[in-house]
């Protein structure tokens, strides 16, 4: 039975006037990670316009790969190499899609809520892959079409598109500061 890929999400904020240091960091943090056995892939999500707290995704092939990247001597290398760069960071493993919606969140939204967001990434994604690259699949057969589409799109959805999706919606997919509030105290 095989085990399914894990994702780790971190949350840095940067320390003041240290933005494009830590950028630069997380970025080297990124290429770092791509000379290890499992690597999948990771992205920097940056801050909103007037925010200084990035997202940075690493995604591993299943836990013992990721756990060795964390416990590799280079990583501990970079970490230290960006003290002072950063506050204190936030930390969250996930897998599967539900937990794009619930790192920082009191309430995960309720499904509809999460297809809808889902369905948001995805259609305009789909449509310009479709107008881009369509007349070139139209002569191939229905399995090699979908095969070949869905190769090209997962990854680009799953990396980029979904997690900007639930950026953007982050206000309707969360419960209100009140409603929040209310929530904690029960």
């Amino acid at each position: 039975m095989s085990t399914p890929p894990v994702t780790l999400m971190v949350s840095r904020r940067a320390a003041h006037g240290r933005y494009q240091d830590l950028l630069a960091w997380l970025h080297e943090g990124e290429q770092l990670a791509t000379d290890f056995p499992g690597y999948l892939g990771s992205g920097i999500l940056a801050p909103p316009r007037d925010g200084d707290e990035f997202q940075i995704i690493f995604r591993f092939s299943n836990e013992p790969t990721l756990h060795a990247w964390e416990h590799s001597a280079s990583r501990r290398a970079w970490l230290q190499r960006g003290n002072g760069l950063f506050e204190r960071p936030i930390e969250a493993r996930v897998s599967g899609i539900e937990d794009w919606f619930g790192t920082n969140m009191v309430q995960k939204p309720p499904r509809w809520k999460q297809a809808v967001a889902i369905w948001l990434a995805f259609f305009p994604v789909s449509l310009a892959f479709n107008l881009l690259f369509g007349h070139w699949l139209a002569a191939l057969d229905l399995l090699p079409r979908v095969l070949l589409s869905t190769l090209a799109l997962t990854p680009v959805m799953v990396y980029l598109f979904i997690p900007l999706s639930t950026r953007l919606l982050a206000g309707w997919l969360q419960p209100t500061p009140a409603t929040a509030g209310a929530l904690r105290s029960r």
